[in-house]
């Protein structure tokens, strides 16, 4: 082979013995990292969260080094599907302002909370999830799953929500202008429990934008990984990501890149931080 290469014996014997570039061996013990944080996200996470979890315990390395060894190891965050409107806006129940104005920060929790629903497919058939979110850390507060797509659906996740945070008055609850939202048995809950209703504009999802991104996220990261599920699978899943690992474990970019539970156990000096940065 060194004759047809036209390579001296001499110099692949080098090559052969020659050590490992420091890079190179740097490189590999980083692969080793990124993979344990890749599988314990188990495959969710992309290059920014790998990289905060490679800086939390000192490794300290630029996002596009962690990018070029994930690419190379094949360590690839899932992508999502195409999207499919659920909102349900023609109907002649009144309509709140919006009083939310794509303003989604909070200097404390329960003081604005965002409130969507989205579908899932189960065996054969669609079931629907509501979820209620906590601006201030991104933090599901209240959710439900249900065969239906009804205002009891909304119910459920709402009385969740209150019972687990007791809101004080004033709270801004904001959704888009779906059905489930402007009825009337939901607007008694909202007076009840003496909060502000604000609704999106007609139309447009970016009125409700940290909703949609969470849907995004929990289908890409964990529903989408399978090919087929039955609703009991599609139930017990949804339970695993929301109280397992996202409000406990999964790292939030709006939260200087710390869970939703850890931003809220820092409180006021993690909101202080959040503005610097």
């Amino acid at each position: 082979m060194c004759r047809v290469l036209k390579v001296s014996k001499s110099g692949y014997s080098d090559w052969l013995n020659r050590p490992t570039c420091k890079t190179k061996l740097e490189n590999q013990v980083l692969a080793e990292y990124i993979q344990t944080f890749f599988l314990l996200s188990r495959m969710r996470y992309g290059s920014p969260r790998i990289k905060a979890d490679l800086d939390s315990i000192g490794e300290v390395v630029g996002q596009n080094r962690v990018a070029r060894i994930m690419a190379e190891n094949g360590f690839r965050a899932r992508f999502k599907k195409k999207y499919i409107i659920t909102t349900d806006s023609n109907h002649d129940y009144p309509i709140s302002p919006n009083l939310l104005k794509r303003n989604f920060t909070a200097t404390a929790p329960n003081q604005k909370w965002v409130s969507d629903i989205t579908y899932l497919w189960a065996g054969d058939k669609w079931i629907y999830l509501c979820v209620i979110i906590d601006l201030y850390s991104r933090k599901v507060v209240g959710w439900s799953i249900s065969r239906n797509i009804d205002t009891e659906l909304l119910k459920d996740a709402f009385l969740m929500a209150v019972t687990l945070r007791v809101p004080p008055k004033g709270l801004i609850f904001h959704s888009d202008r779906g059905i489930q939202y402007a009825s009337k048995g939901f607007r008694k809950l909202i007076k009840l429990y003496c909060m502000k209703q604000s609704m999106s504009r007609k139309g447009d999802c970016w009125d409700n934008a940290c909703a949609e991104s969470f849907f995004k996220t929990l289908k890409v990261e964990e529903i989408y990984r399978y090919v087929s599920l039955t609703e009991k699978e599609v139930r017990e899943k949804v339970f695993e990501y929301i109280e397992g690992f996202y409000n406990i474990k999964r790292r939030h970019s709006a939260n200087n890149n710390l869970s939703p539970v850890k931003f809220e156990s820092l409180g006021v000096l993690n909101f202080e931080s959040r503005k610097l940065g």
